[in-house]
């Protein structure tokens, strides 16, 4: 029994030092957006420095999928403190409520639409990659 509770408090360790390391991402992702490229999202240049980064080889995957699998787990929890703000003015939904509306549906629906179709190409060039990689080890 003590056995798996180490392996669940590793776990839990491992995952919080994971997210402790994609937060430190965006704090320089942010300094660098605000310091250097401020057209670019601090969100959008972290991810680019993730990337390059297990692109490169420079961080193995394994130090932080479980960080990244519990930050969109908890997602929502994000998107708390927006939540709050529509409550607190409500004279602004009353006056241009349909309009908000409509632009979050359709914003939504955009998201949703290139993640996918993102998705999609990153499924399908790694199953290209696979079968390269197959054929060549083959020949």
């Amino acid at each position: 029994m003590t056995s798996l509770s180490t392996v669940a408090l590793k776990q839990s360790l491992a995952t919080l030092l994971q997210v402790v390391l994609l937060s430190l991402v965006w704090l320089l992702a942010n300094r660098l957006s605000h310091r250097f490229v401020p057209a670019v999202p601090a969100g959008v240049l972290g991810m680019l420095l993730m990337l390059l980064a297990l692109g490169l080889r420079c961080l193995p995957l394994s130090w932080c999928k479980s960080g990244a699998r519990w930050l969109l787990a908890e997602m929502l929890l994000f998107f708390i403190p927006a939540t709050v703000a529509v409550v607190q003015y409500p004279q602004l939904f009353a006056s241009a409520g349909v309009r908000i509306l409509l632009v979050i549906v359709l914003s939504t629906i955009m998201v949703m639409t290139v993640t996918s179709l993102v998705v999609d190409a990153g499924y399908r060039f790694e199953i290209m990659l696979k079968r390269r990689k197959r054929q060549h080890g083959v020949l």
